[in-house]
């Protein structure tokens, strides 16, 4: 079953049961909020074009896991859990990216300002906690530990005044970068 294709945000992702691209697949070009009744299981995808999260549960809950353009022929080798049931696609973004975030929560606390990946958080903020963030430019991939590892967030485009409103249940981050179809 395939979703609608908008080209304005030019994603394209086909997601497989089983390991190395095989079994049944569902092709996606948008959100995708539950895709259980087509897949028993996900455990490989290919994104053709664009950037998306996937969730572990269905209606973006869960543990989030970014993808990029390529091949991921087993999720559980690369750490990915096997029970991805939703996807989101992130909109291609031209232009600046742009991120504030603070040690504390409601914007307060020291701050820092970002315009491009960062691998250690601590180096700028002096601190790994982040409790608030305001994202004006572009879609950012926060990550719990440096060097992008750990539990992912997506951040859209707005005003996070703490950190559960990511989905997250502690303050604690490492590394973030820009969601970009590019390393």
């Amino acid at each position: 079953m395939a979703c609608s294709l908008n080209p304005a945000t030019m994603g394209k992702i086909i997601l497989y049961e089983d390991r190395n691209f095989q079994g049944r697949s569902v092709e996606c070009s948008s959100d995708r909020p539950d895709f259980q009744s087509q897949l028993s299981r996900c455990s490989s995808a290919r994104v053709e074009s664009g950037c998306f999260m996937l969730y572990e549960r269905p209606n973006y809950q869960g543990q989030q896991f970014f993808v990029r353009r390529g091949d991921y022929p087993d999720f559980h080798s690369e750490g990915f859990c096997t029970t991805i049931r939703s996807c989101r696609l992130i909109p291609l973004h031209r232009g600046t990216f742009r991120i504030r975030i603070y040690e504390q929560e409601d914007h307060r606390g020291n701050m820092a300002e970002f315009t491009d990946d960062c691998p250690q958080i601590m180096d700028q903020l002096r601190s790994q906690e982040v409790r608030s963030c305001s994202v004006m430019e572009g879609y950012w991939i926060l990550y719990e530990m440096p060097h992008y590892r750990g539990r992912q967030y997506l951040l859209r485009p707005g005003e996070y005044r703490r950190y559960s409103e990511w989905g997250s249940m502690s303050g604690r981050f490492g590394s973030l970068r820009r969601a970009t179809e590019y390393c």
